[in-house]
């Protein structure tokens, strides 16, 4: 074996080796200290580019849950003035069937006549009282169609009310209303156009128009056959509306119709729920007992769509934490660091660096055996 002074080969191949060892050391020091495996980039470009989208779909979906918690505050307090609501009309049948007799005498049923008054008025009252964030709820409002030319769709021409939750937001439609007797309306937005037509409904039924391609309930009564001709002259047969976005909650990370939930709110007024009823005689008070059941079967179904509704956002909820544990738990087996493995890795690459630092002394060393020669 020759002995060389110029160039010490074992000290180069022990401070390569310890370089190795040394950049080992630093990067389980790394991870130790920082909890992650992926600390940069050039660890694992893949591996951080999924984590990153990982990671803001987990942020998005921990503010949806906040969505959805948030909904279902405005609907506990939606339902809680519907609650109030239903005492009143409780209250007023019990008025109505109280002046419904000819027992009660004129004054007495002035007397009543005149709390019925006050009750329909505190309905109105708390239907319009009642908000959330400065969001009117249940006065008609939440969710309603906004018209923007002259008629009035909601409340007349036959049109009981309008649903446009699952409408695209910002968009204009135009209604148009075919002669008395045919019963059947056409809904545009100027690319998709759909009509149709009423079965023609008696009494105090109503039916549902169901524009499905557009989005778009319609809910008419038994005076739609023969006020269509009246709506069509008075919207100049047209008529333009534009749906709101009140209603539209973000319970997913994507912009599409699956990660919404969309909902509107009745009109609990005394005019929304038509409960403005006379029982200041025998007749109007028999009368009333009619209209106030109707109210009441009105406010029932009202309460049914919040309470529903309010069922959906807690399956929402409950979907939404199970979903951000899981994308978590991906998360996690990309980017976080394997503690008990990363203490391995750092132990030997430990002993690598002592050993290392060790071998190149001994290796700086051999050349030194060259002096014995010298003499």
């Amino acid at each position: 074996m020759g002995l060389r002074i110029q160039s010490n080969i074992a000290a180069f191949n022990s401070h390569r080796n310890l370089q190795i060892a040394d950049a080992g050391l630093s990067k389980s020091l790394e991870r130790l200290s920082s909890g992650f495996r992926i600390n940069k980039a050039s660890d694992d470009a893949a591996g951080l580019a999924v984590s990153m989208r990982f990671k803001s779909q987990i942020k998005s979906l921990q503010q949806a849950g906040r969505n959805a918690s948030e909904a279902n505050s405005l609907l506990q307090v939606a339902e809680g003035a519907a609650d109030q609501i239903t005492n009143i009309l409780q209250r007023m049948k019990e008025l109505a069937t109280q002046a419904a007799s000819t027992n009660t005498g004129s004054t007495d049923r002035s007397n009543i006549s005149a709390e019925v008054n006050n009750l329909e008025s505190e309905i109105t009252r708390i239907a319009a009282s009642t908000k959330y964030s400065g969001s009117s709820l249940i006065d008609g409002n939440f969710g309603a169609l906004g018209v923007s030319t002259a008629g009035s769709l909601v409340s007349a021409f036959g049109i009981a009310a309008v649903d446009v939750s699952g409408a695209a937001a910002g968009t204009e439609y135009g209604i148009t209303v075919s002669t008395a007797g045919n019963n059947s309306m056409t809904i545009t937005n100027g690319t998709t156009s759909q009509t149709v037509t009423a079965s023609g409904v008696t009494g105090l039924a109503t039916e549902t128009l169901d524009f499905s391609s557009l989005g778009i309930k319609v809910t008419v009564n038994s005076a739609f056959s023969s006020d269509t001709e009246n709506l069509m002259d008075a919207a100049g047969s047209t008529m333009t509306t534009s749906a709101t976005t009140t209603s539209s909650f973000q319970v997913g990370y994507e912009n599409n119709a699956n990660n919404k939930i969309s909902f509107s709110l009745s009109d609990l007024s005394a005019t929304g729920l038509s409960a403005n009823v006379d029982v200041s005689t025998l007749s109007g008070a028999q009368t009333a007992l009619t209209s106030i059941d109707s109210s009441i079967d009105a406010l029932a179904d009202a309460r049914a769509v919040i309470g529903r509704t309010q069922n959906q956002f807690g399956f929402a909820s409950a979907n939404l934490a199970s979903t951000i544990e899981n994308l978590s738990a991906a998360n996690s087996v990309i980017k976080d660091a394997d503690m008990a493995f990363e203490t391995v890795d750092f132990t030997k690459n430990q002993i690598l660096l002592q050993a290392g630092t060790s071998m190149l002394a001994q290796a700086n060393q051999s050349p030194q055996s060259v002096l014995s020669l010298l003499g």
